[in-house]
């Protein structure tokens, strides 16, 4: 094909399946031709399609009378539309994880001043062992984001382009890769050499989701079954166990649903169903469920295709998973996974979305959706050591309970459902444990307390899949939920306790 060609989703007339009440006879026998020889579950064998004139590549297949992926033109599509008016052609679009944003340089030295640099060392204050991986960020004009920034090495240093050995700086922000908290400094002259202590993450400390939920009972969740739709499940984390999944990135292997290396997905399962304990490990809100695992962001890649993301979700419905978890969005409205949430709810499941971290702006799609659960996310003062980043997410309107508040970050709107805890929350990562914020952590802990509460309502988990099984669900989800005082905007319908 052309270096000019672009990916499409194509769709039948309605929903994701081209039934007799919705797409015509020649419909359906295209998008089954279509499909035919690449309706698999892994990586489709690459075929070409003609439907003079239209040439096209398909690469991937929900079905044989469901979407497929395919590879042609822009211009061929009206083509495509002429021969097939009730086929539906959406572009792929890309998604992300719902982390808060990490704080980073925009304008630094000019190219002449480079060599200057300036050497700190990142240490823990436990011992004094050195941080590597941590992500180091020096404002010298916070305002205009100027500045320098860089990872450090095995042996906890970095070196930072800010023309000297010596610098003033009005903020400094340190970011560790796991197993301690992050820093944030503000006003302070550093010197090369200059060393900056992190506190190690204790795994008794009392976060947000801890001080709301306390610790879940063994059987918490026993009888649900939640897909994570994210980054990959590490399988390897003692205190974590998953009942399977699939990775619906096209071209990898479809039962490499661990986690990719972003860590995201492990982090998000923790919260809700992690099954250790203090001070050895941690519990996640619903530790009984049964968990699934389905990655649709490539080996390290932080971005994910709403193509990935429907097939991901037709999973997780075929495998009868009762909620689905989505940390995930930013991406424009699509008409596919619109399609993919409204048949998730059609089946008897429950999409849970993060809300996004824009800094009070709409909420994003897909949380924006109407059948949507959309998350945003909220914090407690005291659930985090004093001097971290996290600091800076705490923003007005406060709760009833001074303490509360609504995270800096958090996306806000009438779409918002209900707010959970996602500033500063201690999960599992590979290898460990670490504390990450994000709408995307907001989302997890309302879905594990939704599996809690669900697990002791057998008279809605003994109900045919159907749609009126999802709104009893999302009913007694919501009518759980208490306000914290900050209005309908901010938290929905508030905090499910």
């Amino acid at each position: 094909m052309s270096s000019k060609t672009q990916q499409f989703i194509l769709l039948p007339t309605r929903g994701l399946r081209a039934a007799t009440s919705n797409s015509t006879l020649a419909l359906r026998e295209f998008l089954g031709g279509v499909g035919a020889k690449s309706a698999t579950r892994g990586p489709a064998p690459t075929k070409m399609a003609e439907t003079a004139p239209v040439q096209m590549r398909v690469l991937d297949s929900i079905n044989s009378d469901g979407p497929k992926l395919v590879e042609m033109a822009p211009d061929s599509s009206s083509a495509l539309r002429a021969n097939h008016p009730g086929l539906r052609i959406a572009p792929v679009v890309y998604y992300r994880p719902a982390l808060a944003p990490r704080f980073e340089v925009e304008s630094t030295l000019k190219a002449a001043k480079v060599a200057a640099k300036l050497k700190l060392k990142i240490v823990s204050k436990r011992d004094g062992r050195p941080v590597a991986g941590a992500f180091v960020v020096a404002f010298t004009d916070f305002v205009n984001r100027y500045g320098a920034q860089g990872t450090t090495n095995k042996n906890g240093e970095v070196s930072l382009a800010l023309g000297g050995s010596s610098k003033k700086l009005q903020r400094l922000y340190v970011y560790p890769g796991s197993g301690f908290w992050s820093a944030l400094k503000k006003n302070l002259t550093v010197t090369s050499g200059t060393q900056i202590g992190l506190e190690p993450v204790a795994l008794n400390y009392t976060d947000a989701l801890r001080y709301f939920y306390g610790h879940a009972a063994d059987n918490a969740g026993l009888g649900v079954k939640v897909g994570v739709i994210d980054t990959g499940i590490d399988t390897k984390h003692p205190d974590l166990h998953v009942n399977g999944g699939a990775n619906t990135v096209v071209g990898e292997n479809p039962n490499d649903y661990g986690d990719n290396g972003e860590h995201h997905g492990t982090h998000v399962a923790g919260i809700i169903a992690a099954r250790g304990l203090p001070p050895a490990g941690l519990r996640g809100l619903a530790p009984a469920v049964t968990l699934r695992s389905y990655r649709v962001f490539g080996k390290d890649s932080g971005q994910a295709s709403n193509y990935s993301i429907i097939k991901a979700l037709d999973q997780a419905v075929s495998d009868g998973c009762d909620l689905i978890n989505m940390s995930l969005g930013g991406g424009l409205p699509d008409i596919a996974t619109q399609d993919a949430i409204e048949y998730a709810r059609a089946e008897g499941s429950v999409v849970i979305v993060a809300a996004g971290n824009d800094d009070r702006s709409p909420v994003s799609f897909p949380a924006s959706d109407s059948l949507a659960i959309a998350i945003s996310a909220m914090g407690r003062k005291k659930t985090f050591p004093s001097g971290t980043a996290d600091a800076g997410d705490v923003a007005s309107p406060y709760g009833k309970d001074k303490n509360n508040f609504v995270a800096a970050f958090s996306n806000i709107g009438p779409e918002i459902d209900l707010t959970g805890p996602g500033v500063a929350i201690l999960s599992t990562v590979p290898g460990g444990y670490t504390p990450m914020s994000g709408t995307s952590m907001a989302c997890p802990a309302v879905t594990g307390f939704a599996a809690k509460l669900l697990a002791t309502r057998a008279d809605i988990l003994g109900m045919s899949r159907s749609p009126a099984r999802s709104e009893a669900i999302v009913q007694a989800l919501l009518q759980a939920a208490k306000s914290l005082g900050f209005g309908p905007r901010y938290e929905g319908q508030g905090l499910p306790q």
